[in-house]
């Protein structure tokens, strides 16, 4: 997909494939306060050489579609359950699920932590100058222990059922656990008890209706996961190790952002070539 750049009104602007803000790009054994998000962590995870030229080198990212079906979800789930938060009731699929003395955790911070643009969870990786941060779906929380309890909003439309196991063995979805992973990481790291089970909230859209007529509709399950945050403080020390290296590591050998990057500039050089002949 090629993609073009504008500004906020819709217009064409140059695109210079640059980072323009200082604050977002590593300058290797910096002593400042520097912000990785939960999305950059895993491009650290999927090729570290992208992730470098992008922290380091500044190089943007041509951007993508905003998903915005899935975000209405999002933002509509949120309503629903902060209706429940200030009534201080359980949500209608807790009673489904025996989720017993669970409640939307009420806390000063929860918008924060949501708004993964401006705030999200946010935790300094001790000895370091490294803050990491990521934006929750929402939090719950088990009345009885005390534990929060992350949950992640995922949308789709598949017509396979929804299974535990499936789900969290779906090869495109390993990424998702990784996502909660990581929260349950900040979460800790900010001195908070977490239960060991988490949750996808799935929202399924159906295929099976006669027809649309201006609704959709979805089917709704939870399926819970035990995050493991135990293998990431290690990735999280090798990629402060990459943030402070002068060499650009060696490509994913699977990252075709990589593969376009060296086909294109081979192409280019053969053009070149052919141009001055």
């Amino acid at each position: 997909m090629i993609s073009l750049k504008r500004n906020s009104k819709g217009e064409f602007v140059k695109a210079t494939g640059l980072r323009k803000t200082a604050r977002s790009m590593y300058v290797p054994h910096q002593k400042e306060i520097f912000k990785i998000s939960r999305s950059k962590f895993t491009d650290f995870l999927s090729c570290r050489r992208c992730f470098y030229l992008d922290r380091v080198g500044g190089i943007v990212y041509p951007s993508i579609p905003r998903w915005t079906l899935n975000e209405t979800t999002d933002i509509l789930l949120k309503k629903e359950f902060d209706e429940c938060r200030i009534n201080g009731v359980p949500h209608r699929i807790f009673g489904e699920y025996g989720l017993d003395g669970v409640l939307p955790y009420e806390h000063p911070d929860i918008d924060d932590w949501r708004d993964s643009l401006h705030h999200g969870l946010e935790y300094r990786v001790a000895g370091t100058n490294i803050i990491l941060h990521g934006g929750v779906d929402d939090v719950w929380q088990d009345v009885n222990s005390g534990e929060l309890i992350i949950v992640d909003y995922k949308s789709q439309s598949n017509s396979r059922p929804i299974t535990t196991e499936g789900y969290l063995a779906y090869v495109y979805h390993q990424s998702y656990k990784i996502q909660l992973d990581f929260y349950a990481y900040l979460l800790i790291g900010m001195g908070h008890e977490v239960s060991r089970t988490c949750y996808f909230y799935v929202c399924n859209a159906v295929r099976s209706a006669k027809g649309f007529y201006g609704v959709m509709g979805f089917e709704e399950t939870l399926v819970p996961y035990d995050w493991d945050v135990g293998w990431i403080e290690p990735r999280i020390m090798e990629m402060i190790a990459v943030l402070n290296s002068k060499d650009v590591p060696m490509p994913n050998e699977s990252c075709e952002n990589c593969a376009y990057a060296r086909e294109r500039a081979l192409a280019e050089g053969m053009t070149l070539e052919t141009d001055n002949v």
